[in-house]
């Protein structure tokens, strides 16, 4: 870089508070990137995002659009209404998102209609399964992308696939574990399983929030008898995402839960205390992206309630197995699991530097 550049980095969702963490502070170190930080507000309760904020020294958003919850196509829609005009008022010179979510695209779009560049952190990442919402947007966002940065092999294997021109593809590994190797010490001091009354290695955690689990009953059902089996051997505790709540409340799944005496709901927690729990657990059950990672690196066997996943290098170097909602493979996967052999091979460049990476590309390429 031999002017200053300005970047607009977009995080609008839990997932993406932890992954524009490492990106922020990596940027801070160079003093030719002025960063302008956007909130999209697409997740804005306290334990959604206030809490990430103050715990991953985020600095206050720039700008928060504050589009709340709505339908996928209202909340886009909204998203890119709101975002234009901050771009053309700051002129950036490039906009940078992160991961999958509705405002990765949302940002995304308004910058190419308006002739600025686009990174994406978290390029290349396909499920194969475009029932998914989240698979839609990385396949969009990658085609308008300007810049490809990505997290393990198989990302640069499905853009060569797709097209992509690969000058703009770069493997610097996993920006959501720069996070954690950073924050993993700090974690440690929480006393998550003091206010619980847990201990470690005693309990399972399970996470759950991907529509084609908790919005269709028969698959919810099927998860939830395979933790009614699974609490009678071990406690479970299960920080509740707010529309799996919702949907569970509306279904009369409420009681059912409330008769497993080793069945515990918790809200969401914080980052920290997210972290120390998944690090002392014996198992997680998750439908999680991010979690199958992070899991990953600190050795945790995770069972993922999927029949696919974006992020096939956690099935092959990492701790994750795939079991779908099938009460019976969910069962089989726990009682398999408790004597998995932990890989001891980290996935390439998840070593806490990838966000350094970035920024040493970006200063040869905007």
């Amino acid at each position: 870089m031999n002017k200053l550049v300005k970047i607009i980095h977009v995080a609008g969702a839990r997932p993406n508070f932890v992954k524009i963490a490492s990106i922020l502070k990596a940027c801070t170190k160079v003093s030719d990137v002025e960063s302008l930080l956007v909130h999209t507000g697409q997740h804005y309760t306290d334990n959604m995002s206030k809490t990430f904020f103050e715990e991953l020294d985020i600095p206050a958003p720039d700008i928060n659009l504050e589009v709340g919850s709505d339908s996928h196509a209202q909340q886009t829609a909204e998203i890119m209404k709101r975002f234009e005009p901050v771009v053309l008022k700051h002129k950036p010179d490039a906009v940078l998102v992160v991961g999958d979510v509705n405002s990765t695209v949302a940002c995304a779009l308004v910058a190419v209609k308006l002739g600025i560049k686009v990174i994406h952190v978290e390029a290349g990442l396909r499920s194969f399964d475009r029932t998914m919402p989240e698979e839609i947007n990385r396949i969009l966002t990658d085609t308008i992308s300007d810049l490809l940065f990505v997290s393990e092999p198989s990302g640069l294997n499905n853009l060569k696939a797709e097209g992509i021109d690969g000058t703009k593809v770069h493997f610097v590994g996993n920006v959501m574990i720069d996070t954690l190797e950073h924050y993993r010490k700090k974690s440690a001091e929480s006393h998550i399983l003091d206010d619980l009354e847990l201990k470690p290695k005693e309990y399972v955690v399970v996470t759950l929030h991907r529509p084609s689990n908790v919005d269709k009953r028969r698959a919810l059902t099927s998860i939830l008898d395979g933790l009614a089996e699974i609490q009678k051997e071990i406690k479970v505790v299960f920080p509740m995402h707010p529309r799996t709540l919702k949907y569970i409340k509306a279904n009369g799944f409420i009681k059912k839960s409330e008769r497993l005496p080793n069945l515990f709901v918790t809200e969401p927690l914080g980052y920290l205390d997210f972290l120390k729990l998944m690090s002392d657990s014996k198992l997680v059950i998750t439908d999680s992206g991010g979690i199958q990672e992070e899991t990953t690196i600190l050795g945790i066997p995770c069972l993922t309630v999927r029949e696919n996943t974006e992020r096939p290098v956690t099935l092959t170097l990492g701790t994750n197995r795939l079991v779908g909602t099938d009460t019976d493979r969910i069962i089989k996967g726990y009682r398999e699991s408790l004597n998995k052999v932990i890989p001891g091979t980290k996935p390439k460049f998840w070593d806490g530097k990838a966000s350094e990476r970035i920024v040493q590309t970006l200063f040869h390429s905007l």
